[in-house]
Order: C-alpha cells, then sequence, then structure tokens
C-alpha cells in the first residue's frame, strides 16, 4: 500500500489521479512536474491508448518507486469511469486527499501544492476559473460561452452558490468519496464533474473554490464534443428532479458531525 496507515489513521498524502487517452506527449513533461513535490503520488487511469501512453507510464515508474501507479484498462469508457476507478483505488489504499486533474497542462501543476493546503479548511476543494483571480487562456469566444454558461446553468437549476460547476481540478478528502455512493454515478463529462460536486454539497459537505487559470491543451486532441455539453443539459435537470437525496453510501445513512458549507 502506498499510503500507509499510522494508529489506525490514513496519513494526508495526496495522490493525482489521471485519466489518458493518447496523452503521451503531455505525460513525459506533466508527470515529472507533479512528482517534484516528494508529498505527491500519481494515478494514471488509461483507456488502451494507442500512442502508447501507458508504455511511457510503465517506463517512468522505475524512476518513481512507490508513487506512479498505473491502471490500463482494455478500451475506451470514458472519463467519469474513470475517474470512479481512480477513486475506487485511491481509497482502498489509505489515502487520505485524493485530487482530479487533466493530463494535458490546461491544470496547471504548480497549482495543486495551493489546492491541497485549502483542504485543510474544507472537504472538497474546488479549482475555479471563475472566482477573482481565475481565469482562461487560448480559449475561443464559443467555448468560454459554453463552459461559462454551463456553469451558470447548472448553479441556477440545482440552487448551487459555486461558481465553477463544471472544472475537473479538485481535491477530496476521502471522507467525501467514502460517504457517497459511488456507483450509482451514470455521468460523464462536464455532468460527472456537476454531479460529484452537487452530491457533496447535498450530503453538508463543506466546499470551497480556489482560484485557477485554465490554459488551452499544449498537445494532442481535445476530448470535448456535443455530446459531451447535450448530456449535461439533460442529466442537471435529472438530479433537479430526483429530489434531495445526497445518495450516500450503503451503510451511511447520515453524516456524523455534518460541517458547515462555505463558497
Amino acid at each position: 500500500m502506498t499510503s500507509q496507515r499510522s494508529h489506525g489513521r490514513t496519513t494526508p498524502c495526496p495522490v493525482v489521479i489521471l485519466p489518458t487517452y493518447n496523452e503521451r506527449a503531455n505525460l513525459a513533461a506533466l508527470i515529472p512536474r507533479i512528482l517534484a513535490d516528494p508529498r505527491f503520488h500519481i494515478l494514471v487511469v488509461d483507456d488502451n491508448s494507442p500512442d502508447g501512453t501507458a508504455d511511457l507510464v510503465r517506463e517512468l515508474a522505475s524512476d518513481y518507486p512507490g508513487r506512479l501507479h498505473l491502471i490500463s484498462r482494455p478500451t475506451k469508457l470514458g472519463l467519469g469511469t474513470a475517474y470512479l476507478t481512480g477513486f475506487r483505488w485511491a481509497l482502498d489504499r489509505d489515502y487520505d486527499l485524493i485530487c482530479e486533474m487533466d493530463a494535458d497542462f490546461s491544470h496547471d501543476p504548480e497549482t495543486l501544492p495551493r489546492l491541497v493546503e485549502a483542504s485543510r479548511h474544507a472537504d472538497l476543494v474546488l479549482g475555479s476559473r471563475y472566482v477573482p483571480g481565475g481565469g482562461t487562456v487560448n480559449w475561443s469566444p464559443l467555448r468560454r460561452f459554453i463552459s461559462r454558461g454551463g456553469s451558470t446553468y447548472a448553479r441556477l437549476i440545482l440552487g448551487l452558490p459555486y461558481r465553477d460547476l463544471t472544472g475537473g481540478f479538485k481535491c477530496f478528502r476521502r471522507r467525501v468519496l467514502e460517504s457517497l455512493d459511488l456507483d450509482s454515478i451514470q455521468s460523464s463529462g462536464y455532468a460527472f464533474q456537476i454531479e460529484l460536486t452537487y452530491r457533496a454539497h447535498l450530503a453538508g459537505f463543506r466546499i470551497i473554490e480556489v482560484p485557477i487559470r485554465f490554459e488551452e491543451r499544449r498537445a494532442g486532441q481535445s476530448k470535448m464534443s456535443m455530446q459531451i455539453v447535450a448530456e449535461a443539459l439533460v442529466r442537471v435537470w435529472q438530479m433537479r428532479l430526483s429530489g434531495a437525496s445526497p445518495l450516500l453510501a450503503p451503510g451511511r445513512s447520515t453524516l456524523t458531525s455534518p460541517p458547515s458549507r462555505s463558497r
């Protein structure tokens, strides 16, 4: 196990989950950048990338014994299921802090320590493009409209106070993921990110936003599609109409001590 229990408790070792499909060129630079901070571990969840992404991770793993891990899936199964696979892997290995981020340098690895530091005061930290100090770089007007519009749409329908609901740069305390029924999550893409935050909010966890700069990918092809956008439009209403249940994990009817929420 990569993060060991001490006297029955977990240690605050952050693991970063990177879902990948054809990200070899980006990972060759991103992995050393993240692991330059000795606190961090990485789990790559690769969907059988034809560009040899998984092979690269195996090659680099010997340089970072016990810190760089790989789950290689047999086919392209999507972003949401990749994160769920990574969450379960991290929970099984007693990680206390579980981060998610894009593998294409859209999220600056130098920002990871700020998210981890903010987790001292929250259960879920959202890297936010839409709070003061945040922003996007090299985006087209259409891309900005879709992203900001999607967050506003979800905020209004779900009654959430957070400015950035579609972003994928987050840091969870394990108690959040342990409490939610991960098996019942069906969303992918934008909708997956919205659903995780919505469920954590309904369950009473403390959520804060930290400003980040989001930059268009350095190499490779964007995975964004109109299908992802359409799914989010529909799933937000399905979440709203399903009622106020946070869908806690089996055996968890309430939180032991519900923390206060914060924007």
